[in-house]
């Protein structure tokens, strides 16, 4: 039991010491002694979990509102609600930064084919896999067109520009330079946000919330010029952009889109939009009297009349035909104002604020705005890009092996309601995996490695060789039987499991020659740095494979059936994880490893971290993490690398280390005043905000085989005090 030394504490011990000495009352003693036990029970309850309900939730979450002041902060305030974000810069709408996107995972383009070809022409490379010629999406120079519209299409795209028109008193339009006294919050608590600014001294506010159910944001904009005619809305909408990185809007090319306006009233309008195949609507309806005005193709301004120093507008984004019976601000408001407490009155808490170590209010800030950051990017129907719905990397698709660093948090936090809503993808791609592994001469399921929803990937080195996405599912099934454990959960994914543990156990290679399995070559390792030609056996990869395999034997047992033989077999001569001179290494025979290849992702770290570590020994995990301490490179890392060290120094029993690793200086590590965690491209980067999610909860429930010790992964000398409920164990 931690015990926690208080001035109060302090002083009563010593009051004790004197009584003793002068030998008071026995009685008066007795007393003083019950006390000093409550008080330390009290003390060292308030330092573990506590009874569902007993934090203040409130006063957690609102301590670390936002409070942005800087009139071109790089990254945009967010509201949303996981399918949907509308991303806004200091005036609390688009105003002035068209890089700021309106997004949702509904929100897909494509352009046609090279003329003559379709996506089913591309024709695989054909490598030497262990004897035997295996197809694989790689690209290839004869095939250079088909291959260039099979990276980029399909790609996410930007919705639609929502922003204020502002006029200085001279009829000029307004910069961003000309905004004064402007600051802007956004109360975590409700999901509303408000902006304040002046423009010729005089006020503008505008307030910004989004629907927590549905794809719409409304506003409601308050200021002295709307009657001066000064003052109002508009609405751009641009081409869908093929940027590999960016934010997928291209304003330049008005002739290849079409945007048809069509009014319905006095207060409402529609406005139909067809990008190439592509079609969606934008439904709005406001308060007052308005007009629109076309100013050029896709560019409207709204012009309320001079008669109300307040307006309201809803704008609601579908891909289905959509009419103008739409939410009222207020109704949007009040949704939102329920939707968000429940959130954070829900799933698990941690409060730092107890703490003496100085880190704390920076630590619980990140931990905070890493929920609220990924309820809006990473809780929709589909797993998100690695930069959410703020902007477009790898055309806007999602990466397989980030999906854990996404999503596996929400387990911990037991928030599965989030964590379900994408879960589908495995059940709903799974034939199209089956075919990738028959394809290559496999049994089971492949899983892709880069897709959009179509579940189509795009010929790439790394996608064609990447494996260590292969064990998720299994990973996310055993998550979900700890919540849930029901037949109905083995049920809901024994197909799965069984088609996912059959292709580990054939894609390894009995090398005859050591009476081993192998994996690789060609394979492309974590810190996809390697030579996929002729890397064998990545440490991280084989102890991914021995878990999901043993876990998958035990998802078998736990329904009544017999032990696959075949599993048994890989399980049982799989390749140890490489090692020499007392560390392990990434891969076997690698090169100079500490000083070549001590850069990327420290993928060591995930064998006893992670993972739980089936296959390690702790003296030699001990000794390799020192070693990485010593000379890693972080700074060349990304931010998720963090908390995968982290998880590793709890594990074995450095806890300020663990935290240390949280709190890296690295640039990649580093959470601006929105929480969004940058360091170059992709900005920003959420596997970062998921990675210290499923970390900081780790480490404080604990995880199998922490022999129930208290916050094991938490300093014991008194300085983090960390109060929290309704965490759950990691594996």
């Amino acid at each position: 039991m931690l015990i926690i030394r208080t001035p109060f504490i302090n002083r009563l011990l010593l009051l004790m010491k004197a009584m003793e000495k002068k030998r008071c009352c026995f009685g008066i003693f007795i007393v003083l002694v019950f006390i000093l036990q409550q008080f330390v029970a009290i003390t060292t309850t308030s330092a573990q979990e506590l009874k569902h309900g007993t934090i203040n939730r409130e006063a957690l979450v609102k301590r670390h509102n936002l409070k942005i002041t800087n009139l071109k902060e790089p990254g945009p305030t967010q509201v949303g609600n996981g399918d949907f974000a509308y991303g806004f810069d200091i005036t609390g709408m688009q105003t002035f930064n068209n890089q700021f996107t309106t997004m949702s995972h509904w929100g897909w383009h494509s352009v046609k084919p090279p003329a003559g070809l379709k996506p089913e022409d591309f024709k695989q490379t054909l490598v030497n896999t262990h004897g035997r010629m295996v197809g694989y999406p790689l690209r290839d120079p004869k095939q250079d067109e088909l291959v260039k519209w099979l990276s980029a299409n399909p790609h996410r795209f930007n919705l639609g520009r929502i922003g204020l028109w502002l006029k200085r008193t001279d009829g000029s339009e307004a910069k961003i330079s000309d905004l004064k006294d402007a600051v802007q919050y956004l109360d975590l608590w409700t999901g509303i946000a408000e902006s304040n600014f002046t423009l010729d001294g005089e006020p503008i506010k505008v307030i910004t919330i989004a629907d927590p159910n549905r794809d719409i944001v409304s506003f409601r904009i308050q200021s002295p010029l709307l009657k001066k005619g000064r003052l109002g809305v508009f609405v751009n909408f641009p081409y869908a952009s093929l940027g590999f990185f960016g934010n997928g809007s291209d304003y330049n090319s008005p002739n290849a889109h079409q945007t048809n306006l069509k009014t319905t009233g006095s207060q409402s309008a529609i406005f139909n939009r067809q990008l190439d195949s592509t079609s969606y609507t934008v439904a709005c309806k406001w308060t007052g009297a308005n007009k629109i005005e076309k100013v050029k193709d896709h560019f409207y301004n709204f012009l309320p009349d001079n008669s109300q120093d307040a307006i309201e507008y809803t704008f609601s984004f579908s891909p289905q035909k959509s009419n103008t019976n739409l939410p009222s601000f207020t109704m949007v408001k009040n949704k939102s104002s329920l939707h968000w407490p429940a959130f954070w009155k829900s799933g698990g808490a941690i409060d730092l604020s107890q703490s003496k170590d100085p880190r704390w209010f920076e630590l619980e800030r990140r931990i905070v705005l890493s929920q609220y950051l990924m309820a809006l990017n990473a809780a929709g129907n589909y797993p998100p890009q690695e930069t959410g719905l703020v902007n477009n990397s790898w055309y806007g698709r999602f990466h397989y092996e980030m999906y854990w660093w996404h999503a596996a948090h929400y387990a911990l936090w037991d928030r599965w309601p989030l964590l379900n809503k994408s879960l589908r993808l495995y059940q709903d791609k799974l034939k199209s995996s089956e075919k990738r592994a028959a394809d290559q001469g496999y049994i089971g399921a492949r899983w892709p490695k880069c897709t959009g929803p179509d579940g189509r990937e795009w010929p790439d080195i790394t996608h064609a060789f990447l494996i260590w996405q292969q064990p998720h599912p299994i990973f996310f099934a055993d998550l979900d039987y700890r919540a849930h454990p029901t037949v109905a959960t083995l049920k809901k994914w024994d197909e799965v499991v069984e088609q996912t543990a059959d292709f580990l156990a054939s894609y390894a290679y009995l090398d005859s020659t050591r009476n081993q399995y192998v994996l690789g070559p060609p394979i492309r390792v974590v810190s996809e740095n390697n030579q996929a030609e002729s890397t064998q056996n990545p440490a991280f990869e084989l102890e991914y494979w021995r878990y999901a395999l043993q876990t998958a034997q035990q998802w078998r047992k736990k329904l009544n059936k017999p032990a696959k033989t075949q599993w048994n077999d890989v399980l049982n001569k799989l390749s140890p994880i490489p090692q020499k001179d007392g560390l392990y290494e990434q891969w076997e025979n690698i090169d100079n490893m500490w000083t070549k290849y001590n850069f990327e992702h420290p993928a060591l770290a995930g064998l006893y971290g992670m993972l739980p570590g089936y296959g390690i020994d702790t003296a030699v995990m001990g000794h390799t993490f020192q070693k990485m301490q010593a000379v890693w490179k972080y700074n060349t890392g990304w931010g998720w690398d963090f908390s995968m060290v982290a998880m590793t120094a709890a594990r074995l029993s450095h806890p300020a280390d663990a935290v240390g690793m949280l709190l890296h200086q690295s640039p990649k590590n580093g959470f601006d005043d929105h929480g969004l965690v940058g360091g170059g491209n992709p900005y920003p980067y959420f596997p970062t905000n998921g990675g210290l999610l499923y970390a900081v909860a780790m480490m404080t429930a604990g995880w199998d085989g922490d022999a129930n010790k208290p916050q094991p992964g938490w300093p014991k000398d008194g300085s983090w005090v960390v109060r929290w409920e309704g965490l759950k164990k990691a594996p």
